[in-house]
């Protein structure tokens, strides 16, 4: 891992490279944190040809080791406990601190030995892609490429609602949706769609059927193999498209 100074501290960073080097890539990890099935998926993306650069988004409240999860996560009870222990830590993770990391996160990423000049893609995984959905509307000129990955809470009643950052976005955009996820219903995927539209993004935004929130994620009770195989064909698909 490397360590990326922030505003607030120091960051620990998986990075995971094709021999070639490539565009770059912005992997933002879901609430268990920086552990072997993140590390697992950023070397997969890399093998297509990227850059990727995958933070520890919770530095503030400690180190990798420090946060990693005890338990056997592919016990649902498991998993519940951890949600419990981690909620906190996502709730602290506010809009505006998350915004306060992201030009250390570009920065170092172009810093990166052969990462190609030119946008990047990001991509999130449960409360991770709002965070990568706030970085592309962030720096629309960057952010060429974006997908949030069974993401709960991209829709809310608030004035800084996660989605409202397409708007000022020039991303194309990959949104699947678990449709067992009481945290991202239909209506509210319903009001994604009708935002991407009135920003004229072109997006893919579906939801992905039998498959719950955290699907990708094979360390978990919530894994599902076919649902992850169709997601990371459209992943790659779209990279290829956004940052050739």
């Amino acid at each position: 891992m490397l360590e990326v100074s922030t505003p607030d501290g120091l960051a620990e960073v998986i990075v995971e490279a094709s021999p070639a080097g490539g565009p770059g890539i912005i992997l933002f990890m879901d609430a268990f944190g920086l552990r072997p099935r993140v590390r697992e998926i950023a070397a997969e993306i890399a093998g297509w040809g990227y850059v990727v650069f995958a933070p520890n988004v919770f530095y503030r409240d400690g180190t990798v080791a420090e946060l990693a999860p005890t338990g056997d996560l592919t016990a649902p009870e498991a998993m519940s406990a951890f949600f419990a222990v981690a909620g906190p830590r996502i709730r602290r993770l506010t809009t505006e601190a998350a915004s306060r990391d992201f030009p250390a996160y570009l920065d170092a990423l172009r810093a990166l030995p052969g990462v190609r000049r030119g946008p990047i893609g990001t991509v999130g995984f449960c409360m991770g892609g709002r965070l990568a959905v706030g970085l592309s509307g962030a720096f629309p000129d960057a952010v060429a490429a974006c997908a949030a990955i069974h993401t709960g809470g991209l829709v809310t009643q608030q004035d800084d609602s996660p989605h409202l950052a397409v708007a000022g976005a020039r991303a194309e955009y990959l949104f699947a949706n678990a449709d067992h996820d009481r945290s991202m219903s239909p209506a509210d995927v319903a009001a994604l769609g009708a935002a991407l539209q009135e920003a004229g993004r072109v997006a893919t935004n579906v939801i992905v059927p039998d498959a719950a929130h955290g699907f990708t994620m094979s360390d978990t009770a919530a894994w599902n193999a076919d649902a992850t195989e169709w997601t990371f064909d459209q992943l790659r698909e779209l990279f290829a498209r956004s940052l050739a």
